[in-house]
């Protein structure tokens, strides 16, 4: 508990060895009060205990000066030291003590050195190694540890040193062992740990500051694919639509035959066939009407609404035509796990470093039965093997938008932006926030929060990470042919020219006049065949 203030009576001799010990290497508010030959009275244990009180005989032959010694962070070139402050002398009028517990101490570091654990996660944080052994020094590239470091580096006058975390893993912590870089923080090896998910057996040992937007997991498959331009003709339609559409064309019909054969029950006259209003319910559809088939005004007034009923359908129908003819529709793609589970002979995969930190418990501990077969069926594999998959059909690999964003639009995006892969839009939320990890006691804990969280509302934070991606990108790119980065599976390109249909768009349409023709040679076998028979009989 840095915060925590910490008062010390004695003498003069061990002013430094108290606030410059170990036990106290966090505290921001420590001092000393050094009495010179001033001399301590215990009062005798009576009924009523009071302090003795000191006659005037006594009190004279005292020194009564007490030297203040204040601890400072600090100010011996980034190192803790010991200030002198004030001198009282007890029998003056009252002391000024508003500055004792200076709270100005996180204004200037004076180059105290930070040491800084870096662990690969981009964009979050990337850097070179100095060396091949393990936890060597390292030097930054460009990401947002690096420009957030910087900037606190400047603001704050400290020194910073990198290392690589040796073992490459944030830890685990299981029955207090701990292990990775929350082992490093708990151990007091290094001050701030890079980016890392919250989570509660983290924060059991160190302190966790929130310093970028949390990252979602991403769906990334093949981009939608245009659907088959035969199908434009229904397609303006649900199947559900279609399906009450034929039924109301049959029941209509039906209703039609059933009121006029009422009708001549009840006043005689010629009734209507069956055939004859089924016909006149699908011309009236297809706004081919038949003569009218009935004679009353009960009839008339049936038809009369199915012609309402059929406008309303057809003018729906032929808008909706239009623009699919127009604009060929796709296929929708996958973005939640319920549409991967929905999806018949689908498989799907994720990246083998994710399984190391909050992914792994996000799937291993959630309870939704979706998520729960999503982890049971998913395999573990890198990115580069989860993207050939993906190309080839019926899979999806799941990974940070952030970082597989970086990795498409490097190796598998071309000139014209153009790319076979779709990543999710919105994602999967699995982790609270993202940040640094503190080592417990840090006394600089409360201010790098207070910078970090006033970068973020002024936007800042989420400018750099735009910036970051699009920089990496272009480096990426740039250090390889584009013939060799782009495997492209499939390339779409699109204008703005005014769009011509032509036999493509409307072959729907002469399959359906094919098929129609067809029904009628038969139907008319049919018939021919029944005239036959009855003709012979």
């Amino acid at each position: 508990m840095p915060e925590t203030r910490v008062v010390v009576v004695g003498g003069t001799a061990g002013v430094k060895d108290v606030l410059l010990h170990h036990s106290l290497r966090n505290t921001v508010h420590g001092l000393y009060l050094a009495l010179h030959d001033l001399t301590l009275h215990t009062p005798p244990r009576t009924g009523n205990s009071r302090l003795k009180k000191i006659l005037p005989k006594e009190a004279a032959s005292v020194s009564e000066r007490v030297w203040v010694y204040r601890r400072c962070l600090y100010c011996n070139n980034g190192k803790a030291d010991v200030q002198l402050i004030h001198k009282w002398n007890l029998t003056s009028s009252p002391q000024h003590v508003d500055d004792l517990f200076f709270g100005g101490q996180f204004r200037n570091f004076n180059g105290h050195k930070i040491r800084f654990s870096a662990l690969r996660f981009l964009p979050y944080n990337d850097y070179t190694p100095d060396s091949k052994e393990p936890g060597s020094t390292a030097t930054f590239r460009d990401c947002l540890d690096a420009r957030l470091l910087s900037v606190l580096a400047l603001k704050l006058n400290f020194s910073l040193e990198v290392r690589e975390q040796p073992q490459r893993t944030w830890g685990t912590n299981k029955d207090g062992k701990t292990t990775g870089m929350l082992r490093q923080l708990q151990r007091e090896e290094i001050d701030i740990g890079g980016a890392m998910g919250s989570q509660t057996y983290r924060m059991e040992v160190a302190l966790f500051l929130r310093a970028y937007k949390a990252d979602v997991l991403s769906i990334v498959s093949l981009k939608p694919t245009l659907l088959p331009q035969h199908l434009s003709v229904i397609r303006p339609f649900s199947g559900e639509l279609w399906l009450l559409l034929s039924v109301s064309v049959v029941l209509w019909g039906v209703t039609l035959w059933l009121q006029q054969r009422v009708w001549r029950w009840f006043a005689g006259g010629q009734g209507v066939k069956l055939t004859t209003a089924l016909l006149h319910s699908l011309g009236t559809l297809l706004e081919r009407p038949p003569s009218n088939p009935s004679d009353n005004d009960s009839g008339r007034l049936l038809i009369g609404w199915w012609l309402v009923f059929c406008l309303v359908i057809t003018t729906g129908f032929r808008s909706s035509l239009i623009a699919h003819l127009t604009v060929q529709g796709k296929s929708p793609p996958p973005e939640t796990f319920e549409d991967l589970v929905a999806r018949s002979n689908w498989k799907w995969g994720i990246e083998h470093w994710m399984m190391r930190g909050m992914p792994r418990q996000y799937f291993t501990q959630h309870t939704h039965p979706v998520v729960r077969k999503i982890n049971k069926e998913m395999q573990v594999l890198t990115a580069a093997e989860g993207l050939d998959k993906v190309k080839k059909g019926s899979y999806s690999l799941f990974s940070p938008s952030y970082h597989i964003t970086i990795v498409i639009n490097s190796n598998y995006t071309d000139n014209f932006g153009q790319t076979p892969f779709y990543i999710s839009k919105d994602g999967i939320v699995g982790l609270a926030a993202i940040g640094w990890s503190l080592r417990k006691g840090v006394p600089y804990f409360q201010r790098l929060q207070q910078l970090i969280s006033q970068l973020e509302d002024a936007g800042i934070i989420p400018h750099w990470t735009g910036d970051i991606i699009a920089g990496r990108v272009k480096e990426n790119r740039a250090a390889a042919t584009l013939q060799q980065q782009a495997a492209l599976a499939i390339t779409v390109h699109e204008d703005d020219t005014k769009l011509v249909l032509g036999l493509h768009h409307l072959q729907g349409a002469f399959y359906l006049l094919f098929l129609g023709c067809t029904i009628a040679y038969l139907t008319l076998l049919v018939e021919n065949f029944a005239h036959s028979r009855s003709w012979s009989l």
